[in-house]
């Protein structure tokens, strides 16, 4: 991307804590107007990452430079960016009306302006109508939207989203992730989103940084993070995964080296397929689990590898059960070539061979 469509820019970022090094030499370029998840098991570095960009902590080494301007030293209030915190942080006492217009009052803006820019706000989220209400009489879900509706009446360049989802129930979180989106393309303004939730950061991001011990372990599209796994952190982090070292590779999939296979990708039924470029095994259910839009089957292979399939729920189908002999079908160009496989291992027969385009 050129630089007048960079909105963050990390050059070589370190932040050390005594001996730990929670974020280490991270590079990373955001795209202005980009929703962009920061993505990692808790201690990856990324809420770290997200705190650097806000300024409430200090690099140890590197910058943050934002639309072009080195802010690494800036104190967070004179960034151009704003942050949505995981619980909210509203004021109970103020109506959600003079909660929204509050970042404006303390900028010094005119009780008239602050009040016309407030309802404007809740009325992007859709909640103009509840302005006289205290925080205490809103659903999560609302609570939630009048927090983005403050962070975002300042008119931020940048709006920093630490976890913000994370405390709604499954269904509302669902809901949020539909509405956060819409509320991003239609204010059109860069948001950096972190989450530990990898269905979340798929459903919602135009690109997603994978944090692993304070590196970015891959950056890519969803698409690129599911189909094309760069690492075996990576396959078994985002999504489910069957992996392969060198031995069940050899044994299962009849090729060398450290592989990856979906459940989804694997087709359960009482024969093998004939089709070319397919690959069937044997094995017995253990486990058949109900999920109502499909069913996971937990196989051993006949070979003493475990594998999981998970079949859609077609409607009308029966699906195998405990004890049930199947075969087990899958294309070779499913499988994943994974590259943190040693040197040595990497596969010599024609397959995809994914690679890694993560900043180190």
């Amino acid at each position: 991307m050129t630089d007048k469509n960079v909105a963050i820019r990390l050059t070589g970022l370190t932040r050390t804590f005594g001996s730990v090094t929670a974020v280490d030499g991270v590079d990373l370029e955001i795209a202005e107007g980009e929703f962009f998840s920061m993505l990692g098991p808790s201690g990856s570095g990324k809420t770290t990452v997200l705190r650097l960009i806000a300024g409430f902590e200090q690099p140890t080494s590197g910058t943050v430079s934002l639309f072009g301007e080195d802010v690494t030293s800036t104190p967070p209030f004179d960034r151009d960016v704003n942050t949505v915190f995981q619980d909210y942080a509203l004021f109970p006492h103020m109506t959600v009306l003079d909660n929204v217009a509050y970042g404006l009052r303390v900028r010094g803006v005119g009780r008239r302006e602050r009040r016309e820019r407030a309802r404007a706000a809740l009325a992007s989220v859709r909640l103009d109508h509840v302005g006289d209400r205290k925080p205490t009489q809103l659903s999560g879900g609302q609570r939630q939207r009048v927090a983005l509706a403050r962070a975002t009446v300042v008119e931020p360049k940048v709006l920093l989203l630490d976890e913000p989802l994370g405390a709604l129930d499954m269904k509302l979180r669902e809901q949020m992730q539909v509405e956060l989106k819409q509320i991003q393309r239609d204010l059109g303004i860069t948001f950096i989103f972190v989450t530990h939730d990898q269905e979340e950061a798929l459903t919602l991001s135009d690109r997603i940084a994978v944090f692993n011990a304070g590196r970015i372990e891959q950056l890519g599209t969803p698409f690129e993070l599911y189909e094309k796994p760069s690492s075996r952190f990576v396959a078994d982090f985002v999504g489910t995964s069957n992996l392969f070292d060198v031995e069940t590779s050899r044994e299962v999939l009849g090729r060398p080296g450290h592989h990856s296979l979906r459940p989804e990708k694997l087709v359960v039924g009482p024969a093998a397929s004939t089709e070319p470029g397919t690959r069937s095994v044997t094995g017995s259910v253990v486990e058949a689990i109900y999920l109502g839009s499909g069913v996971r089957l937990v196989i051993d292979l006949d070979s003493g590898t475990r594998v999981t399939a998970l079949q859609q729920n077609t409607g009308g189908r029966v699906h195998e059960s405990h004890g049930d002999r199947v075969h087990v079908t899958w294309r070779e160009a499913d499988v994943v070539v994974l590259d943190d496989a040693p040197i040595g291992e990497q596969n010599d027969t024609p397959s995809r061979t994914i690679r890694a385009v993560g900043a180190r």
